[in-house]
């Protein structure tokens, strides 16, 4: 399979950006900005204009600024602008997901499907806009009343990752919208065109509603932009998404100027094959968590705890479905693999590759397409463990799927509670009692538990994000929206006398 010249990649991305209205300036690669590159090919495309410290400052005022105004304007007015966004999103999926793939080097379907989560989460937040409730709690004083009121928080930081540039954006925009709350977006600094086309969209649709211009606005830098927004005071919370080790760095900063973090950091999910399993069912589910995005998800499965009955055909039937699968071309029709993000990401996965055959791993796949010097394609792999050793516990972001086996389901269950992060998982099960067990309190002690379907592509009506070394955020549906508002608890006093709770008297 042949590869798109950077010159078509290059005019692909800016008349995607044309049709949603960005006017930013392209430079020439080398110039001096933000680097725009795409992992299709490894080239630099153009550079982007990069947000100086002062600027970035200026955006924080002018969001901190806006709050002002916004927290005051109704919430159901609020949800107008986020109605708004999504039908301009639905007018330019496309184009979006043109970037996406340009960007992030997600298939076709992966990249227009992300931008479906935008406009579905849009879709959610538009109804939340009339659903902010608070609860009347009784009294224990006669004549008394006890409530709970939300209020918007403020100025909200959102950093984001390269493998969901635009709909974790969304996830978090939209939810603090309609809570009456600004943004500030830093976006991956290997995705800036994506971010300046939403950012084109919601200025647009600020524009269209008469919403105040300044309720989201956009950095574009490196870390030091990034550590600005963590630290400045008029930014009330911070979701950040990324790695454990930036969340280990984020959350203390944010914590000791007293503000508010959400975190969405790591996974290294399981899915557990029991003897009773549908295994047609499970290998579609397992394939697509594995290989999807080329292991580049939060979500991604990254090991298979089987039943030592089934786990060689298990094996045997995961990897003749790895061995089919179309590697190339994010943008070609067919593709169900596409690349790497950067020459880091496969040595990652090469070293990870090496600890495991020093482990005693089995290793099937692995190896580099060779698509083009500066690209880095892989083949998914397969890796029989004899035991979950120090490099499963680790986080590789790659298509690398271990295999480990068990004989009773509580070790299996072990198995996947055993390694630090704690966000996705899964059973494939037909035997109701291991269902219920598996998502049961003494079950997975993952954000999110599954049966009969893969750890990956969780849908926006629940809310997203894991336990221990994932962070304990949690972002887009439920009751997600309270991480972005403040509770006050009022007592009302409609009677003429003053009694005082727990029966004091004081005078």
């Amino acid at each position: 399979m042949s590869l798109p010249t950077a010159e078509t990649l290059r005019d692909r991305a800016r008349a995607a950006l044309q049709a949603v209205g960005a006017t930013v300036e392209l430079g020439a690669p080398g110039e001096s900005g933000l680097p725009a590159s795409t992992p299709v090919t490894g080239d630099v495309l153009c550079t982007v204009p990069e947000t100086t410290p002062d600027a970035a400052d200026a955006a924080i005022a002018a969001a901190a600024g806006a709050f002002a105004q916004w927290r005051i304007t109704p919430a159901p007015v609020r949800g107008a602008l986020v109605a708004r966004l999504g039908e301009l999103l639905v007018e330019h999926q496309a184009d979006l997901g043109t970037l996406v793939t340009i960007e992030a080097g997600k298939i076709t379907s992966e990249a227009r499907g992300e931008v479906q989560e935008m406009i579905d989460v849009c879709q959610f937040a538009v109804g939340l806009s009339r659903q902010l409730y608070g609860r009347t709690i009784a009294s224990e004083r006669p004549g008394h009343r006890l409530m709970e009121t939300w209020h918007p928080l403020g100025a909200v930081g959102v950093i984001t990752a390269f493998n969901f540039p635009v709909a974790v954006w969304a996830w978090n925009t939209a939810i603090a919208l309609v809570c009456g709350d600004t943004v500030v977006w830093k976006p991956s600094e290997l995705t800036p065109l994506t971010a300046i086309a939403c950012q084109a969209l919601i200025e647009r649709a600020a524009a269209d509603v008469g919403a105040p211009a300044d309720v989201s606005r956009i950095i574009l830098g490196n870390r030091d932009i990034g550590e600005q927004l963590v630290d400045d005071p008029r930014v009330a919370l911070v979701s950040a998404t990324g790695s454990v080790r930036m969340g280990r760095e984020v959350g203390p900063r944010v914590a000791q100027r007293f503000g508010r973090s959400l975190l969405e950091l790591g996974g290294n999910n399981a899915a557990i094959v029991a003897p009773s399993a549908d295994l047609d069912l499970a290998v579609r589910g397992i394939v697509f968590s594995a290989a999807g995005t080329a292991g580049q998800r939060c979500t991604t499965l990254r090991r298979v705890i089987a039943h030592h009955s089934i786990v060689d055909t298990l094996v045997e039937r995961i990897t003749a479905a790895y061995r089919s699968l179309p590697i190339g071309d994010p943008a070609a029709d067919g593709t169900l693999v596409g690349p790497l993000i950067h020459e880091r990401s496969y040595r990652d996965m090469v070293g990870a590759l090496e600890k495991a055959r020093a482990d005693g791993g089995e290793v099937v796949g692995g190896a580099r397409r060779d698509l083009g010097e500066g690209s880095f394609y892989v083949e998914p792999a397969v890796v029989r463990m004899p035991a979950q050793t120090a490099v499963v516990h680790e986080e590789t972001f790659a298509p690398i799927l271990y295999v480990l086996t068990y004989d009773a389901l509580d070790e299996a269950i072990a198995l996947n509670n055993a390694v630090p992060q704690g966000l996705s998982s899964a059973i494939f099960t037909t035997d109701v009692r291991e269902a219920e067990t598996f998502m049961a309190a003494d079950g997975s002690d993952c954000g999110i538990a599954n049966v009969n379907i893969g750890t990956s592509g969780a849908e926006i009506g629940g809310a997203f994000g894991g336990e221990k070394q994932t962070g304990g955020g949690r972002e887009s549906g439920s009751d997600a929206w309270k991480a972005y508002m403040r509770r006050a608890t009022n007592t009302v006093n409609y009677s003429s006398k003053l009694p005082l709770a727990q029966g004091v008297h004081f005078g």
